[in-house]
């Protein structure tokens, strides 16, 4: 069997359950990893049987590794990415792409010059919850989309996260934290985004951490932490988002809801991979749940990273690919770019709305 080798760089808390489903996967074994400390790395070398621990620079330059993995904090994803490409190496990164849009160019580059795949995260989109709403959208079940309808409303990561400093700093806030699960999931459901405008705000310069083990510590907010946004699709439905830190009381809105000419559709959480996925017909008063589709209803983290593997084998196209993640990324920036600027953002990327998963195809292996 072939089997593609990988190096894993950050092993922070999102690790454990990429390490989980990576080794559920019959073509990838994960023979590194690494960390900035090295007791972390350490320890889920330990927890999920890795063979070797090193420093980031020697993983990179690991012969025998096809493909790095990329969990570091977002200011990281880049520069991270770059020196694996430039090592000659496939890349797999969590979200966002990259901090900067410079960052995130450079990385498609080096991938077509070298002739190699970048991949990125949310890889939600794959799983049964919003597979099943677009499966529902394709066969007609709310006619012509016309618009959607996005919240992602919380009280900010202070509150829970054990190091939530880097959530307020350049490259974090909601939209850059939780925008890409949302915006890829949009995006997966109507295609490629055209135009936005939008409003943001830092409400609380100032954050006092919550958690242990930073309990009493302040944050200086250098982000926006509440941003409206207005979407223009290329097929022409318009739709809203919200992503804040600010509502502390909570929230009951929905997380997506898609309008069509012939019905409406709730889409789950798109941080998710399960459902409910609801329509309500436009001749009906009550919504209905849809049946889900049969496989990735669990946390399957690194689902993205199993159709990576399987197109470097038959070389063949994979969905949470490089061109979505810089679409997302340039969006997230639009946002900002609009309110401060007081215009329309006309994005200047696009990408194909990725292929739905083959019916009953299960990408993770029990």
């Amino acid at each position: 069997m072939t089997m593609i080798k990988a190096g894993l760089v950050g092993c922070g808390n999102i690790s454990s359950i990429y390490l989980e489903n990576c080794h559920k996967l019959d073509h990838l074994t994960i023979v590194a990893c690494a960390d900035l400390n090295h007791k972390k790395a350490q320890a889920q070398a330990a927890n999920y049987h890795i063979p070797n621990v090193c420093k980031t620079d020697e993983l990179l330059q690991n012969h025998d590794i096809e493909l790095i993995i990329n969990l570091t904090t977002p200011d990281a994803h880049g520069p991270v990415c770059i020196r694996a490409l430039e090592a000659g190496k496939h890349v797999y990164t969590e979200k966002p792409l990259a901090v900067t849009l410079e960052e995130g160019q450079h990385m498609l580059k080096l991938a077509k010059e070298k002739g190699l795949l970048v991949g990125c995260a949310p890889d939600t989109f794959l799983g049964a919850g919003i597979q099943t709403a677009l499966q529902a959208i394709e066969q007609g079940e709310i006619g012509k989309p016309v618009g959607a309808s996005a919240f992602m409303i919380g009280r900010g990561h202070e509150h829970w996260h054990p190091d939530p400093a880097f959530y307020y700093d350049v490259g974090g806030g909601p939209m850059f934290d939780m925008g890409p699960y949302y915006l890829t999931a949009l995006t997966a459901l109507l295609g490629p985004m055209t135009r936005l405008s939008g409003s943001a705000r830092v409400s609380y310069p100032e954050r006092t951490i919550l958690s242990e083990p930073k309990y009493g510590e302040k944050i200086q907010v250098s982000t926006p932490t509440h941003i409206a946004g207005i979407i223009d699709f290329d097929n022409g439905a318009v739709a809203s988002i919200t992503t804040s830190f600010d509502a502390f009381g909570g929230s009951s809105l929905p997380h997506i809801e898609i309008y069509g000419d012939e019905g409406t559709l709730l889409v789950p959480d798109p941080n998710t991979f399960g459902g409910p996925v609801k329509l309500r017909k436009r001749d009906k008063k009550e919504f209905v749940s849809l049946p889900l589709s049969e496989h990735n209803t669990e946390n399957s983290r690194g689902i993205g990273i199993a159709d990576m593997v399987h197109s470097i084998l038959n070389d063949t196209p994979h969905r949470a690919n490089g061109e979505l993640g810089y679409h997302v990324l340039e969006a997230m920036h639009g946002f900002h770019t609009a309110s401060s600027s007081e215009t329309y953002y006309k994005m200047q990327s696009t990408c194909q709305r990725p292929e739905p998963l083959p019916a009953g195809f299960h990408i993770l292996q029990n």
